[in-house]
């Protein structure tokens, strides 16, 4: 098969033993170099992803994937519409809720908090509340009986130690008594303590069976709304339209996108600056070639000079050089790659092991809501480290390899 003489060229430059064991050096730390600014990438990447799923799936084993509600704050045929929203092949489950804002009080203590009911046998559709309990259960919630589910932060800062605790909840539905407008208050009773994981949750949100709820909100029988699960959650923008298109515009249809938004925009935002910063590694790495190429230059003048004399025209010695410099960057990209998928798909078990190698704990339980560290690698994270990393050794290589296309063959053999 042909090929042309600037790729053989440029190969043998690449495999052949130089004079110079310097420029070899430089060289192999280039491809090193490369290699350790990729692997780094996507590992750190994986790292920020595995955090991003493990946050989001805490965020929404609490709330929800998307909710239906009505206009005016309240929702009546609530059991209907729960079969209409089944209907859609994508919505895995469905679930009634009641929410409203309040304060509870213990012991002189005070502290604002979300309160929402819930159905006990509805709310395993549509979230994991129930697996995030440490202490108690949801079936504990039973009507009637007025019994509380706290997150953990808000329990200790309330001075909730134990379960059966009395706590007093206020709520913002005032009653007209003899003494004037009073808020109505009602005593619950600790049955149970749930760590979710997230602040917003933990410290500021209380559980209670859903009939306690209307009865304390005076609802009636409506409630506040649906939460729905989906199948595959980021499609909630747009099965929430379809469900939307559906209901005929009656009802308030959002997803968890509109919910948590400025939340995950940070998130991505901090994901791409990450990715910046870390690739000015794989840049420093990759302009370490233009030395690499310069001093190959320097030392195969006489070489340029001959094929110029021979005919070589100025791009076919500029190609040379890009091919080698091309070849280099590769070897250090793949290897970088390789590297790097190796390592963010073995994060969850190297960790461990570095952890109790060297008896130490990087995230402890009793400081941070995700105790171990998480990878979640993507091959679309992978092809753009390794596009953005090949792109930056072919640019690395085009400014020694016009030097060389600029040398003047009598200036290169005057002195050999």
């Amino acid at each position: 098969m042909f090929t042309p003489y600037e790729v053989c060229i440029g190969l043998r430059y690449t495999r052949a033993k130089r004079r110079n064991h310097f420029i070899s050096f430089i060289s192999l730390t280039s491809v090193i170099g490369i290699a350790l600014g990729a692997t780094a990438l996507i590992t750190v990447i994986s790292v920020m992803n595995g955090f991003e799923r493990e946050i989001r799936e805490r965020i929404l084993g609490v709330a929800s994937h998307a909710t239906i509600s009505g206009f005016d704050g309240g929702l009546g045929d609530w059991e209907s519409l729960i079969a209409a929203a089944e209907d859609h092949a994508e919505v895995a489950g469905a679930a009634p809720y009641v929410e409203s804002q309040g304060m509870l009080t213990r012991g002189g203590r005070v502290q604002g908090v979300m309160i929402r009911g819930v159905a006990p046998a509805l709310e395993p559709r549509v979230s994991e509340i129930g697996g995030y309990l440490v202490e108690g259960a949801l079936g504990s919630l039973e009507a009637g009986r007025f019994n509380v589910l706290l997150g953990r932060d808000l329990a200790r800062r309330l001075g909730v130690e134990d379960l059966g605790t009395p706590v007093t909840l206020l709520a913002p539905k005032a009653r007209i008594t003899p003494a004037g407008v009073l808020p109505r208050m009602r005593r619950f009773t600790v049955s149970g303590i749930f760590e979710a994981g997230h602040s917003q949750y933990d410290t500021g949100l209380a559980v209670i069976h859903i009939a306690d709820a209307q009865a304390l909100f005076r609802l009636g029988e409506e409630v506040s709304g649906l939460r729905l699960k989906l199948d595959d959650m980021f499609d909630a923008p747009r099965v929430s339209r379809e469900l939307a298109g559906s209901f005929q515009g009656r009802y308030w249809v959002r997803d968890w996108t509109k919910y948590h938004a400025n939340f995950f925009r940070a998130l991505r935002i901090e994901r791409t600056v990450m990715f910046v910063i870390l690739t000015l590694i794989v840049a420093v790495a990759a302009f370490n070639l233009v030395s690499t190429l310069i001093m190959v230059v320097t030392d195969k003048e006489s070489d340029i000079a001959i094929l110029r004399t021979l005919g070589a025209r100025s791009s076919s010695i500029l190609s040379i050089f890009v091919v080698q410099g091309t070849v280099i960057g590769a070897a250090g990209t793949l290897a970088g790659i390789a590297g790097g998928v190796a390592l963010a798909t073995h994060v969850e078990t190297l960790v461990p092991a570095i952890e109790r190698f060297f008896g130490v704990q990087f995230l402890s339980g009793q400081i941070y809501y995700i105790s171990e560290v998480p990878s979640e690698m993507r091959w679309s994270d992978v092809a753009a480290v390794g596009s953005v990393a090949f792109v930056l050794c072919v640019l690395a290589t085009l400014y020694p390899a016009w030097r060389a296309s600029r040398v003047q063959p009598v200036e290169a053999l005057r002195h050999e």
